[in-house]
Parts: C-alpha cells; structure tokens; sequence
C-alpha cells in the first residue's frame, strides 16, 4: 500500500523518535511491534523475547506487524511505521532459514520508499527492551539494507542531522513537504 512507509535500519538510530516528529505534525503511526511484544513479555512470564526465544519472539512479531497493516487501513492518508512485516521476517528468516521474507514481503506491500536510520554510535542506548550491544545492532542494520532492495523497495538513508531535519527529508522525499 503506497500509503504506507517503513521506517526501519539500525536500532538505535532515532527510528522511535522520527516517528513522535511526524505524528506531531499530524500523521499517524504505528510504534514498533518489537518493542510492544518485549513490554507485554516482561510484564507476564512470557518467553518471546530475543534474547529467550528468538524465533517466537520474530514470529509474534511478524502476526502483529500483519494486524498493524490490517488496523492502519481505518487510517486517513499517510501511516508511518516503526519497523514492520519485513524487519520480522527478515529475522525470523535469518534465524531459522525458514522462507517467509519473499513471499510476505510480495504479498504485504508498503510504500516503495523505505527509510534507514544508519549505525550512528552516538546516539546509541541500550535499555530494558534493547538488550543487544550496537555491533548487533549494525549487523542488523546490514542485514535489512540488503533485504528491502530485493523485493523491490528504494532505500532512502536518513542522514545524521537534527530531528526536524530529518522529519523534513522523509517528506520532501514523499512530495508532502
């Protein structure tokens, strides 16, 4: 759906934060499946977690990434997504070598410009729901610019500069700024 951007790339690298600009200036969004499915984990006895059960953890996040598009069509125009159904069966391929990424990511199409934040040390926090240090972060980062170009997305790399300046560049990109 045209209507529909991801935001995604290296984690860390402001994602979260683009995506409160944009919805300060009236768009909607969808916040990341993966930091949903952590807080929902911790806050039971849950197991899908990347650093328990990586797989279960990439598969619920593949089942919600699907329900966020579904629920994103009651939306009027522009949605901006944290991540999504690509970045999980990205994972969840990578993990397991099971072939989900072509053929969800054929199926469940998003806007074919996709927005990377780059590995960008500085800014770079670990907290409760990211665990993993930045080199897995960077791996992640390569991983998902190599996937989104093979089913057909242009890959746009925000640049390191101030928040509003990023927002800025998303939708000058987009042709609504």
């Amino acid at each position: 759906m045209d209507r529909f951007i991801i935001l995604s790339g290296c984690s860390g690298g402001g994602k979260s934060t683009l995506l409160e600009a944009l919805k300060l200036r009236g768009y909607h969004i969808v916040e990341e499946p993966g930091r949903r499915i952590v807080i929902e984990e911790l806050q039971g006895d849950g197991s899908a977690l990347p650093w328990v059960d990586a797989p279960a953890f990439a598969r619920r996040a593949i089942a919600m990434s699907l329900k966020d598009r579904e629920n994103a069509t009651a939306f009027p125009g522009t949605v901006f997504f944290d991540r999504g159904l690509i970045d999980a069966a990205s994972a969840l391929e990578h993990m397991t070598g099971e072939p989900v990424l072509a053929s969800l990511g054929r199926m469940h199409r998003y806007s074919r410009h996709v927005f990377l934040t780059p590995p960008w040390p500085e800014i770079y926090v670990g907290d409760r729901e990211r665990r993993h240090d930045f080199s897995a972060a960077v791996s992640e980062y390569d991983r998902l610019s190599a996937a989104y170009p093979t089913l057909g997305y242009e890959i746009h790399v925000l640049p390191k500069v101030s928040v509003g300046e990023r927002t800025d560049f998303v939708l000058s990109i987009l042709g609504l700024g």
